[in-house]
């Protein structure tokens, strides 16, 4: 089975994931955008089993919707790795520039495309949601 490793800037904090995604998307909601420090988050999902290396630091967020999100971040060089859903240990959700691979796949899903800035172009296909289609 494939493995993909996803790592921080400093290289400290890394998440080994088996297999395709089981989806990539991007998000335009403005706390995405605060976390990310971009105009969006690009983010693969994948099927356990998973494996973090290093050590993480915690934020927990509320999305719209009042799922809890649990991101992890390497506390030397700040970046945001992965997060799950606090209650569904199904899939991790892991930030696709951290695995520095150009031939990742695209996106094939855009949520809360009514933040989404007007430059910003989306690969054809993309179904896009004005909100989180829950």
């Amino acid at each position: 089975m494939n493995t993909r490793t996803a790592s921080c800037s400093c290289g400290q904090l890394s998440i080994e994931v088996q297999g395709v995604p089981r989806g990539v998307g991007v998000c335009h909601c403005l706390a995405c955008q605060r976390r990310t420090g971009s105009t969006f988050a690009q983010l693969a999902s994948f099927n356990p089993p998973f494996r973090i290396i290093g050590t993480a630091k915690e934020y927990l967020r509320t999305g719209d919707q009042g799922a809890q999100f649990l991101f992890r971040f390497c506390p030397e060089c700040g970046t945001n790795v992965f997060h799950t859903e606090v209650g569904d240990d199904r899939r991790v959700s892991v930030a696709v520039g951290c695995f520095a691979d150009p031939q990742f796949p695209p996106p094939t899903l855009s949520v809360y495309d009514c933040r989404r800035h007007p430059w910003v172009q989306m690969p054809s296909g993309t179904r896009a949601f004005d909100k989180d289609p829950g």
